[in-house]
């Protein structure tokens, strides 16, 4: 007997007047407003124009719902181009369906766009998004909770998230109750975020490497938590594409975290006359 659970939203779109509000769009929203916000405080203090990033938004935030989208309907074609599919959907953004990957992979070109106009660096950049774009994503995560998607296996823990019959999976479905794993994520997402501002606060990190912190920490806990997930997923020998792509993702993140800083020739000269010395 299950004493306690986690209730579905009564609904993911109010009308007012004859324009939807749709709460999937509103988080994702959301989320880019606050990232935008924490990249301007962290970019000011660093002694730049806090001006720049929304200049440089206008051109990564378009570009990351671009390839957000495409990488969920390259990966997941079937969706869309099987027989009996309508291909018109794959641009119902508001239904759910961007990948992570290529909404930071695109998103990073529509950046390097705005940072050339702006003469700033790239690396600079990411490490003063980082923190705000893993939060942004946990706040993003909350619109898949009103559109009763991205859930886990069925389980009676006291935080199972309750699923309309509706939303259920077809071989199951008389079970109600699952792993909210939106939740799994977004407290992850916000704890990497957190840990960020803190590393950044507490050491002296070298250029582009809290960015691939970031990568790093998220890629770790999306690959239990997409272990975790029963929606329909492409397998290669047994994991889910997105585990591999993790996998992979995590294995270059790591190998930029841990590649020795190259010395700036200032800083070998002034060791070279202190030997001297």
């Amino acid at each position: 007997m299950v004493l306690a659970y986690l209730p579905s939203p009564a609904q993911g779109v109010w009308h007012i007047g004859p324009f939807p509000l749709r709460a999937y769009a509103f988080c994702i929203l959301t989320g880019i407003i606050v990232a935008i916000w924490l990249t301007r405080r962290r970019w000011a203090a660093r002694g730049h124009d806090p001006e720049a990033i929304l200049d440089v938004a206008l051109w990564a935030v378009p570009f990351g719902i671009v390839g957000g989208r495409l990488y969920h309907v390259i990966t997941d074609p079937e969706l869309y181009f099987a027989a009996g599919r309508d291909p018109v959907r794959a641009f119902y953004i508001w239904d759910g369906g961007l990948g992570i990957w290529g909404a930071v992979a695109l998103g990073a070109v529509g950046a390097w766009i705005g940072c050339r106009q702006h003469r700033i660096n790239l690396l600079d950049l990411g490490d003063a998004l980082a923190p705000g774009l893993v939060i942004a994503q946990a706040i993003g995560r909350w619109g898949n909770y009103f559109n009763q998607e991205l859930y886990g296996a069925a389980t009676t823990l006291p935080w199972a998230l309750e699923i309309d019959p509706a939303h259920r999976p077809a071989d199951s479905p008389y079970v109600g109750l699952y792993h909210p794993t939106f939740l799994y994520e977004s407290l992850w997402d916000l704890g990497v975020g957190l840990l960020l501002l803190w590393i950044d606060r507490r050491y002296r990190v070298p250029r582009g490497k809290l960015f691939a912190a970031y990568v790093a920490a998220y890629t770790v806990g999306r690959g239990w938590i997409e272990a975790l997930r029963v929606d329909h997923a492409n397998h290669i020998f047994g994991l889910r594409l997105n585990d591999w792509t993790s996998l992979v993702v995590f294995c270059i993140a790591l190998a930029v975290v841990c590649r020795p800083r190259r010395k700036a020739p200032a800083e070998t000269a002034a060791e070279d006359t202190a030997v001297v010395r």
